[in-house]
């Protein structure tokens, strides 16, 4: 059998290791436990599991779930295999969204779909989510099983709910809203609140509000990058939504106000069966000159400023805490 890669990630920005410096040698237990849950005898999963370990990211939703388990010195040895169970939703969520999408690259490497098929892909997602609730059910954390849950079913009703948006130009303020609260947030408050629940239980509904209100930053956030980040930071081309016709903040406020030939450019955009670069750098230059960047960084900063009021609410300090209010920084401003 294929020995699964323990090789490690490439080194993450400065600022994210120094907000997993608490937990740092924890995240690597994680990483064991991620081997040990998904590893299998079937020659063909064992091929795709050493994919799945190969593209897996900085593991900033284990880290969330670490950190504030370690509030209040009280980590729970139940943390691990859950911070673990919490990646492999998160990886069987982009194993989805990529056969879904027809994506051939994610964060720079072939995807399932690409190196096998999109049957292949489905299966092995699915794969991730049932072992994720056997690991669930060994553990008898029925909490954890609620939360996880709730966020699995959210996301896979936002997937939906995007797929059923015919007319990408009707995309309102408030459809984007709740679809990255479904998308991105649910499965952050999750992991927040599973963190909370193996630790500091009597703080689960404020670092649940603290996940939500991170995760909608963070999505934001990632969302401008696509207008003007870079491939190397986010792992997928510059304006990748945009050829992929989807409508996010800073296009969602650019069309409540645009009008005359910068709408038509934008309606006749959308028509395009293969954008060129230069029609994507058109609406960039469009969404730009009409405020969508700025309006979407405001959004981002209210985002966080909420995060940061359910922190307050806990009262608690120490280096974990510390992390985490730093981890906030680092949802909005990951260019840096």
């Amino acid at each position: 059998m294929t020995q699964l890669s323990s090789s490690p990630a490439a080194r993450p920005p400065s600022r994210l290791a120094r907000i997993q410096g608490p937990v740092q040698e924890r995240l690597d237990d994680v990483m064991g436990e991620i081997r040990r849950i998904v590893v299998n005898d079937l020659d063909l999963l064992d091929e795709v599991n050493d994919v799945f370990l190969r593209m897996r990211g900085k593991l900033f939703r284990p880290t969330l779930l670490l950190l504030v388990n370690e509030v209040g010195g009280r980590p729970h040895p139940d943390a691990l295999p859950l911070a673990a169970v919490v990646e492999l939703v998160h990886l069987a969520t982009l194993v989805h969204d990529d056969a879904v999408d027809h994506s051939v690259l994610r964060r720079g490497l072939p995807t399932i779909n690409h190196l096998w098929n999109h049957q292949v892909a489905i299966i092995s997602g699915d794969y991730l989510y049932t072992r994720s609730v056997v690991e669930l059910a060994r553990l008898e954390r029925m909490d954890a099983i609620q939360s996880l849950a709730r966020a699995a079913n959210e996301m896979t009703v936002g997937e939906l709910r995007q797929l059923t948006s015919y007319d990408a130009l009707d995309f309102t303020e408030e459809d984007y809203r709740r679809l990255i609260a479904s998308k991105t947030a649910s499965l952050m408050a999750a992991a927040c609140e599973i963190g909370a629940l193996a630790g500091p239980v009597e703080s689960k509904d404020p670092f649940r509000r603290y996940g939500h209100a991170l995760g909608m930053a963070f999505q934001v956030a990632d969302d401008l990058l696509d207008y003007d980040g870079s491939e190397e930071l986010t792992g997928k081309p510059v304006g990748h939504d945009l050829r992929e016709r989807k409508v996010t903040l800073p296009l969602v406020h650019t069309l409540r106000s645009v009008a005359g030939q910068d709408r038509e450019e934008i309606r006749n955009f959308f028509t395009r069966v293969d954008p060129s670069d230069e029609e994507i750098a058109a609406i960039v230059e469009i969404v730009r000159r009409t405020g969508g960047l700025e309006y979407a960084r405001s959004e981002a900063r209210r985002y966080a400023s909420e995060a940061r009021s359910a922190l307050e609410e806990v009262g608690a300090r120490g280096d974990a805490m510390d992390s985490l209010h730093a981890a906030i920084e680092y949802a909005i401003e990951r260019r840096r």
